[in-house]
């Protein structure tokens, strides 16, 4: 039987490039997305031309059509070297997204080389993902620690009562302490990893040099495990796959703190913010100790990646009321298409826990995040989130919800800030000066890493670069 060539997109249908298109980033959409995913569904249907700085992208806002541009692979490419615009010069000169799309690291790679190094990535993390192994078991002592230092150190600075930004004081150092952790990253590093990554992921005009300086350094600490190795996930990188380069390994590992730091936090952060804000699904969950239900819920809700990671059309192909044609760019809109699954879950012929875990804040297809990797990221996401409920006895938010400061951006809507008035139980921890005759040369290692990205943290929440 002869193979049915592929179908060819009609003449007379109008092309991405031709169509006028509103700026998606406008002051309405960082006061409120979800109005302008409505409106824009009203107007175009499930999939709609939309300009991203300058630059035009179909943006798929239904969940039926975001699952097909996630899991068939063959007609949606994730390597920007199928990007007709870029190959063709189009994109405006030094556009701000391009960077770090151009790193080559697994979530940009298709087909064989993607599975590959997918499974370098997981027989990397699996010490870690097994929690009776001594690596994991380790990992998640250290991320429950982390959490408890913290909580302690705001009762430090701040009393035991008082006002406090869960997400500069708590959240973002805690990722940051386990990426450290993760990556068995030496304290010299430390700085220079953690301001450039931020300004990196904070994007603008310097995204750019911000993206090549962490590179940099991930590279550095690639080549520091290889002349040292130990039990951390960069030296089991190696093992995996000894034929990485440093350049190599430093992509995966820019790849990996993205991940961890941006969408792991986020989760937390909005986790945080729906229990706060009083959504009522997410706090029964949490009276009823389901974490994980809570995070499920939060994630519906209000998903850590607004928009995900660009895809690329491999061929001519129909997708809602349009014309897709190869080599367009297209934005998968997880926070468009959980409106869809909110629907049906409000439904009174649907039970609530239909589409709890039906959520994308972990992606769909072959490029969701690894089993190892979401696994990972759950424990991290529910020890955080049940520690701060654990040590508080009271916290409310000291801003209406609909006045929060949110990071505008094409693929992520994090929050700047989640400022609350809190109150400490009797029992939350407290920091106890250390003796240094039972010190051990780790734990000093310990202290003065996470002394280095704290301080590194602050010079950048508080401008002083």
């Amino acid at each position: 039987m002869e193979a049915q060539p592929h179908a060819l997109a009609p003449a007379d249908s109008p092309h991405l490039e031709s169509l006028p298109v509103q700026p998606l980033l406008t002051a309405e959409f960082d006061a409120d997305p979800g109005a302008v995913y409505r409106r824009l569904r009203s107007r175009y249907g499930p999939v709609a031309p939309v300009g991203l700085m300058g630059v035009p992208v179909w943006l798929v806002l239904d969940y039926r059509e975001v699952l097909e541009v996630l899991k068939n692979e063959s007609r949606w490419r994730r390597d920007v070297r199928h990007w007709r615009a870029r190959a063709q010069g189009e994109l405006p000169p030094g556009w701000p997204l391009l960077a770090g799309y151009e790193v080559r690291q697994t979530m940009f790679m298709d087909d064989e080389e993607h599975r590959a190094a997918r499974r370098t990535q997981h027989a990397a993390l699996r010490p870690f993902q097994d929690a009776s192994s001594p690596e994991g078991w380790e990992l998640r002592a250290a991320v429950a620690r982390y959490a408890d230092e913290l909580v302690a150190l705001l009762a430090a600075e701040s009393g035991r009562s008082g006002f406090a930004d869960l997400g500069a004081q708590y959240t973002r150092p805690l990722l940051l302490m386990i990426t450290a952790k993760l990556f068995g990253c030496p304290v010299e590093l430390g700085d220079e990893l953690v301001m450039d990554l931020w300004r990196m992921l904070d994007g603008g005009p310097d995204s750019g040099p911000a993206t090549g300086r962490a590179l940099a350094a991930f590279t550095r600490l690639a080549a520091h495990r290889r002349a040292r190795p130990g039990d951390d996930l960069t030296s089991y990188m190696m093992l995996a796959d000894p034929d990485l380069t440093d350049d190599q390994l430093g992509r995966e590992l820019f790849m990996n703190a993205v991940y961890l730091n941006d969408i792991t936090g986020n989760m937390v952060l909005n986790t945080l913010l729906e229990v706060l804000r009083g959504n009522a699904t997410v706090r029964r969950s949490l009276s009823a100790g389901q974490l994980g239900e809570t995070v499920n819920r939060a994630a519906l809700a209000n998903p850590p990646v607004a928009n995900m990671c660009f895809r690329f059309a491999a061929r001519d192909v129909r997708l809602g009321r349009f014309w897709i044609r190869a080599g367009d760019i297209v934005s998968p809109s997880s926070a468009a298409a959980h409106q869809d699954l909110l629907a049906i879950g409000s439904s009174h012929m649907v039970g609530s826990t239909v589409s709890t875990r039906a959520h994308l804040g972990w992606g769909a297809g072959a490029h969701q995040c690894p089993s190892a990797a979401r696994e990972l990221g759950g424990l991290i996401v529910t020890t955080a989130v049940g520690r701060v409920f654990d040590h508080f006895i009271r916290a409310e938010l000291t801003l209406p919800s609909d006045q929060l400061p949110w990071r505008s951006g094409p693929v992520v809507r994090g929050l700047r800030v989640l400022p609350v008035r809190y109150e400490l139980s009797a029992d939350a921890p407290t920091l106890r000066p250390t003796d240094p005759r039972q010190a051990t040369p780790a734990s000093h290692r310990d202290e003065n890493r996470t002394s280095g990205l704290l301080a590194a943290l602050r010079r950048l929440m508080f401008g002083r670069k």
